[in-house]
């Protein structure tokens, strides 16, 4: 049987091994695996627990982004509601300062007419006195003519005013 390099290699291989498990590498690998197992697990679990945070930060936004939406949304509609209240209030009070004022200026019409028939019966009355007293004092003569001018200007004044 030849002895060969692999032969030597195999043989160096095993004391080398024999070496190392008696000098305890092989627990300083395993720890030091187990570490890095812990490390990763440890940075899994954080992961973890930031993606959950993440995920309720979101949910927590979309309520608060819904509820921003149904407040806007109310917020649109009591303004929608208030207009059409300040429309309404605003044609009641325009109607009735137009009614107000129609009123007033029928008043003031009916005014000025009442005053332009009173002056109108006056200034007929003053000229059927006149007139009336220009006859009488062409037909008339005398005492008698004066007496009853007179008494009809008194007349006509009294009936008139």
């Amino acid at each position: 049987m030849s002895i060969n390099a692999e032969f030597w290699v195999a043989i160096a291989f095993l004391i080398f091994v024999a070496i190392a498990i008696y000098v305890g590498v092989h627990r300083s690998i395993l720890d030091a695996l187990d570490q890095r197992s812990a490390r990763i697990r440890a940075e899994l679990d954080e992961a973890l627990r930031l993606k959950q945070e993440a995920q309720k930060l979101v949910a927590e936004y979309q309520t608060r982004h819904r509820e921003a939406e149904r407040e806007a949304q109310a917020i649109i509609e009591s303004a929608r509601v208030e207009a059409e209240r300040l429309a309404t209030e605003n044609k009641t009070k325009m109607e009735e300062l137009i009614a107000r004022r129609t009123k007033m200026a029928e008043t003031k019409i009916a005014q000025a007419e009442a005053q332009a028939l009173a002056e109108v019966r006056t200034a007929a009355g003053e000229a059927a006195v006149a007139a009336a007293e220009r006859i009488l004092s062409q037909t008339a003569k005398g005492k008698v003519a004066e007496e009853l001018i007179q008494r009809g200007i008194g007349e006509v004044k009294s009936k008139l005013n």
